[in-house]
């Protein structure tokens, strides 16, 4: 895309808003991070002058459930690019992880329908990449974060493409890596001297993270250095899960309204309802993706007995249907289809002639 087809930021945040919850500070970080990532591309593409633009690869620390992935997802639908998802615990657990890391690079091939020129200037997501310091030997870590460096910076690889050896530069992929980083508030906070304990949030926290921070919590400081943009998430609050549960575009709760609108049944739900599958949501402390868990179990039983029932034309999701202990209620259309009744003709009795 040239700079006249690419989106400002905050066209981009506006594509954003339309299908993601809150997380205000963390979409405008981004679209400005995407929109000079971008525009590096084209400036780089259109100049040959000396001065050399470095990409914008952004670091999103955040609790899960608080959108790392569906934001990257949504980023990469509005700009039209296309985004292999990836997870670090996989290389974590793999015998061979620079065979995974040229797994995801033929995926992103794949989802650009194996045309190379698309796929160069691609998104690539790697989640958890926090557990690449956690829980494992420390010295693999490492290591995997030094494979993945040279990808991430930029690079030619071979790769076996059907197989054929095909050269694939890495330079214009735009790397997202994401992880909840616990405890990464209290390094900070300990760096802070604790001037700012009490009065900030752990999102806030993070907002002030350096490349020290990350370093005293095991991410090598030449990995900081290749993912320079660091966005902070927070946990969504009970509000923001029932907006989520019922406003975007392609939120849950107006999905499971189109499937029985396609029956031509109305499906609502009681503002308590909502409440109740939103409190149930931050209990399992899966923020928006634990929303999708609990509207399946509310729904399954509505959605295995309705298309055997007739005439329904409205279903109300209540409390109860939320608890497991009551149904939902039903409304049914009145039949149109009266039977006519017509007067009794007596016959008439024949005269005489």
């Amino acid at each position: 895309m040239d700079n006249k087809q690419l989106l400002t930021p905050q066209e981009i945040r506006a594509k954003l808003d339309e299908y993601v919850i809150g997380q205000d500070d963390a979409k405008k970080v981004l679209s400005v991070a995407v929109y000079n990532h971008y525009k590096r591309i084209n400036f780089s593409e259109a100049s040959a002058g000396n001065v050399e633009i470095k990409k914008s690869n952004v670091m999103m620390v955040g609790p899960t459930g608080s959108g790392k992935t569906y934001l990257a997802t949504t980023l990469a639908k509005t700009l039209g690019v296309p985004i292999a998802m990836g997870d670090a615990t996989i290389l974590v657990g793999s015998a061979n992880f620079g065979q995974e890391i040229e797994k995801l690079l033929l995926k992103l091939i794949s989802e650009s329908a194996n045309d190379i020129a698309v796929a160069q200037k691609g998104i690539i997501f790697i989640d958890e990449i926090d557990k690449l310091v956690t829980g494992i030997n420390r010295l693999k870590g490492e290591s995997i974060q030094q494979a993945l460096l040279k990808i991430i910076e930029g690079t030619i690889l071979d790769l076996n493409i059907n197989g054929k050896i095909t050269p694939f530069n890495t330079n214009n992929i735009l790397f997202l890596v994401g992880g909840a980083f616990v405890a990464l508030a209290t390094l900070i906070q300990i760096r802070l001297a604790d001037t700012k304990a009490g009065l900030y949030t752990e999102s806030d926290l993070i907002k002030d993270a350096q490349p020290e921070d990350f370093a005293k919590f095991g991410i090598i400081p030449e990995f900081c250095g290749r993912v320079p943009v660091v966005v902070s998430l927070s946990a969504l609050g009970k509000q923001e899960l029932i907006d989520t549960l019922t406003k975007p575009k392609n939120a849950i709760g107006q999905q499971y309204k189109q499937m029985f609108a396609l029956d031509r049944i109305e499906l609502v739900y009681r503002a308590d309802a909502l409440e109740r599958i939103a409190e149930k949501a931050m209990e399992l402390k899966t923020g928006a993706r634990g929303l999708r868990t609990i509207m399946e179990k509310c729904m399954r039983d509505i959605m295995y007995k309705v298309p055997s029932q007739k005439n329904i034309n409205k279903i109300t999701i209540t409390f109860d249907v939320v608890e497991g202990r009551g149904d939902a209620i039903y409304e049914y259309i009145e039949s149109s289809n009266e039977i006519e009744i017509k007067p009794l003709q007596l016959k008439q009795p024949r005269r005489r002639e």
